[in-house]
């Protein structure tokens, strides 16, 4: 079988990454790279033998097999509709948007074309989130806390609430996630932001974010985001359950039950390793492992919406309280 053919909209770190974990499979060739910036997207195709592109229609005519979109939150929506045009297979970064509306539209385009997709939601692949849903089955979740602590990536559109949504959607997304996989739906959230911007030009974020979730399960829970300090200090989250607390991180989970404690070892690279080689493999038809396809990524994106939204408005929100497997939710209204 030839090598999986694979174009990149965006030239930035996370396209990087991408470029290096997918020139690493032996079954994938790098065709094509574009970005708004003609300059990064020839620094990164040209050392992996790719071709510069002008445009997504340029890339597109390559013919490439597969497309990652790989671009700031603000950029969504017009290279995915290209893509699912062409009918080619399409790889997301998180988050998938800066709103709800234009992740949606996406969503829907989606489902109709009944298109392969995948979006980087890579904490799922977390060899120690087995573990973890392992040890929880039978026990009802009481409490969760989750945490994203950090500081403000060296990019002037993440600063702005209208390029990257803030801390909540761009970073702690991740750890939204895994709540939603480990402690089930979340039907109402009251979020506060300390209304100071971090000390950035142009800054209009809340430099920290607190958020109160209540589940549909009865559990209850908390979400902290902060870019206040000069580090990445602390991104997890913790659980209670009856007799048991776990605590995840990308470097791996923490056990306290009635037989002690103990750790166990987590390998971030590899889970971004294998967020790529899932989908590749779906692609190429050998393998049915996507964790996150753009319809269960929608679900987060409302949840981490929702929180930046009552954060933003003083109000608690309330999502659609799930009815099945279904990841879809009919959206979120607004307690004046």
């Amino acid at each position: 079988m030839r090598a999986c053919r694979v174009g990149l909209v965006g030239a930035g770190g996370v396209a990087q990454r991408h470029a290096r974990v997918l020139t690493g499979f032996d079954d994938v060739e790098l065709v094509g790279v574009t970005d708004v910036a003609p300059e990064a997207a020839s620094a990164l195709a040209a050392p992996h033998g790719a071709r510069a592109c002008a445009d997504v229609a340029e890339l597109l005519a390559t013919g490439p097999d597969a497309v990652y979109v790989c671009v700031p939150p603000f950029a969504h929506g017009p290279a995915e509709e290209a893509v699912i045009e062409a009918g080619v297979p399409m790889f997301v970064e998180k988050p998938v948007a800066v709103d709800l509306g234009t992740a949606e539209r996406i969503a829907d385009l989606v489902a109709r074309s009944g298109l392969r997709t995948a979006v980087g939601h890579h904490w799922r692949y977390l060899s120690v989130l087995d573990d973890a849903r392992e040890l929880l089955a039978g026990r009802p979740v009481r409490m969760v806390s989750g945490a994203w602590l950090d500081k403000v990536p060296p990019v002037a559109w993440w600063s702005r609430r209208d390029r990257s949504g803030g801390p909540v959607v761009e970073q702690a997304a991740h750890v939204l996630d895994l709540i939603r996989v480990l402690a089930g739906e979340v039907t109402e959230v009251t979020a506060y932001g300390n209304g100071t911007p971090p000390p950035v030009d142009g800054a209009d974020i809340d430099s920290v974010t607190t958020a109160a979730l209540r589940f549909a399960n009865g559990a209850v829970g908390t979400l902290s985001a902060a870019c206040v300090l000069g580090w990445k200090h602390r991104a997890g989250l913790e659980i209670l359950a009856d007799g048991l607390a776990l605590a995840l991180t990308e470097d791996g989970l923490s056990i306290r039950d009635a037989d002690g404690e103990r750790h166990l070892p987590a390998d971030p690279e590899a889970a971004r390793v294998a967020v790529d080689r899932a989908f590749i493999d779906a692609v190429r038809g050998i393998g049915d492992d996507v964790r996150v396809p753009y319809a269960e990524a929608l679900a987060t994106q409302r949840l981490a919406l929702a929180v930046a939204d009552s954060a933003r408005t003083n109000a608690t929100v309330r999502l659609a309280t799930p009815t099945g497997p279904a990841v879809l939710s009919t959206g979120v209204t607004v307690d004046a």
